[in-house]
């Protein structure tokens, strides 16, 4: 795919804001979603900020050659819950959230090591595209759920289903139009103007909703957060750290904290290691869109650094571990634009909203069936761009049939598996049966019998229509006495 806007490329200032403005309204709503689903106090504002703060750490650690967003990362929910719960008896909720996103990050940093030291030839061997094509292509399909069921059902009020949908589709069909039909700028924000046109369809028919007599399906946004503008809280975000270290009062019990350490090591350290998993696809995912591999320059080991000690540092501030983000990646797949700078700015301005409360609500009151509109596309361009990277493999190998197959059916199934407090997502199981159906089906190297007896009957098939073609009358003659003439003529 030709990028409008390479990696190093910088933007007119101008572009560079909206492009920017984009990428946010891509990432917004994931990343302040896993707070929302915590809760016990966590903001959504700080969870903002700490991906703002972790993108520009992983942008610092990739010298400003990876152009992806690093939000609140999902896969690491069970975790969170079980470092409040396991905390109850000793009120050290926030301060196990920041303990537990050091272990994780601590897992990316020794894996960056190793990386550093053996190099990136083992991953390409356990890995290869026919493993991590349809793992990135189940990355998007395991989203579909998510997002629509937010296009069908993301209204304020309960049973506005085809409300939902109506304003859900505006915002898909003009986000269509304006990548397909738009000229210049249109074409590299379409994001932004389907949003903005899903709002305009969802405040009509929630202004209908306060007519005498109108039905309350009608009510698609809630502007009631709006009133949260007078308290003094909503202008600046509760960090992290400030809560775990004491900073507001309160004590932290006793309880036998190195238990507690202990839990909180098994809850967060072995799903580190399937993000990590996660961590691969996604880079070879972004890899594939701007035609440059990442793992390659600037290094897996730089990624994973940039990526672990990113979450660390975001976790500080937002409580949340981060992580790469497939919305990030559809965003610069979809506009084209793999620009750096857009992604720096995207942290800055993440940083800076989370101080602007009138922003920040604005972002919040956007109706979920709006951003299921958006996703829609975002998550088919991801699964897309993971199918796109199995063009060149020979299905018609079992070997290969099989493998794909296998993650498939098991990643859009949604095989899940649980060990007590850690859960390996549909997307880590696909990608580990792929590797070892990928690693059986390869045993004894990669030798084809079948194929190789028919292309032995085809070369046979040849030869004997070489020599047919010998034993027929030509114009040789003819042709030696042109030959002839071309070399004197030279």
């Amino acid at each position: 795919m030709e990028m409008i806007y390479g990696v190093k490329d910088k933007p007119p200032f101008g572009k560079l804001v909206l492009f920017a403005l984009q990428q946010l309204l891509a990432i917004l709503a994931a990343t302040i979603a896993v707070p929302m689903i915590i809760q016990n106090g966590m903001q959504p504002s700080a969870a903002l900020f700490g991906a703002g703060v972790g993108t520009i750490v992983y942008l610092l650690f990739t010298k400003f050659k990876s152009p992806v967003f690093l939000g609140s990362s999902f896969a690491f929910l069970g975790s969170m819950s079980a470092a409040f719960a396991g905390a109850s008896t000793m009120a050290l909720g926030y301060l196990g959230l920041l303990i537990g996103a050091v272990f994780a990050g601590l897992v990316y940093v020794i894996i960056a090591i190793i990386v550093k030291f053996c190099g990136t030839k083992w991953i390409d061997k356990i890995m290869p595209a026919v493993v991590i094509g349809p793992t990135v292509a189940i990355i998007g399909l395991s989203l579909a759920g998510n997002a629509i069921g937010d296009l069908t059902n993301g209204s304020f009020s309960d049973g506005g289903a085809y409300i939902s949908i109506v304003c859900g589709l505006v915002t898909l069909g003009v986000t269509i139009g304006c990548s397909v039909f738009g000229k210049k700028m249109l074409k590299m924000i379409p994001f932004i103007i389907g949003i903005l046109a899903g709002y305009i369809v969802a405040t009509i028919f929630t202004a209908f909703s306060y007519i005498d007599g109108a039905p309350s399906v009608l009510r698609v946004i809630d502007f009631s957060t709006f009133q949260t503008l007078s308290q003094g809280s909503a202008w600046y975000p509760d960090f992290s750290f400030l809560t775990a270290f004491n900073v507001h009062g309160g004590g932290y019990g006793d309880g036998n904290i190195g238990a507690y350490i202990g839990s909180i090591a098994v809850a967060y350290i072995p799903v580190a290691f399937v993000v990590f998993a996660e961590h691969i696809a996604d880079h070879k995912n972004i890899s594939s869109i701007i035609e440059h591999d990442l793992l390659k320059d600037p290094g897996l080991h730089r990624t994973l650094l940039g990526d672990g000690v990113g979450s660390m540092v975001g976790a500080i501030f937002g409580g949340c571990p981060n992580t790469t983000y497939g919305e990030s990646v559809g965003c610069v797949a979809i506009s084209r634009n793999a620009s750096v700078a857009t992604i720096f700015v995207t942290a800055c301005m993440a940083i800076l909203s989370a101080f602007l409360a009138p922003f920040t609500l604005f972002l919040s009151s956007i109706p979920k069936c709006v951003m299921g509109g958006v996703c829609v596309s975002l998550y088919g361009f991801i699964a897309v761009s993971g199918l796109k990277m199995i063009q060149k493999v020979d299905l018609n190998d079992n070997r290969n049939l099989f493998t794909v197959s296998v993650i498939l059916i098991a990643g859009v199934g949604g095989m899940i598996v649980q060990f007590g407090a850690v859960t390996i997502t549909s997307v880590a199981c696909a990608l580990i049966l792929g590797i070892l159906t990928n690693v059986f089906v390869n045993i004894g190297g990669k030798d084809k019998p079948v194929a190789a007896e028919n292309t032995a009957e085809q070369s046979a098939e040849t030869q004997g229509e070489s020599e047919t073609n010998e034993e027929t009358p030509t114009v040789s003659d003819d042709t030696a006495e042109v030959s002839e003439s071309d070399k004197t003529t030279e």
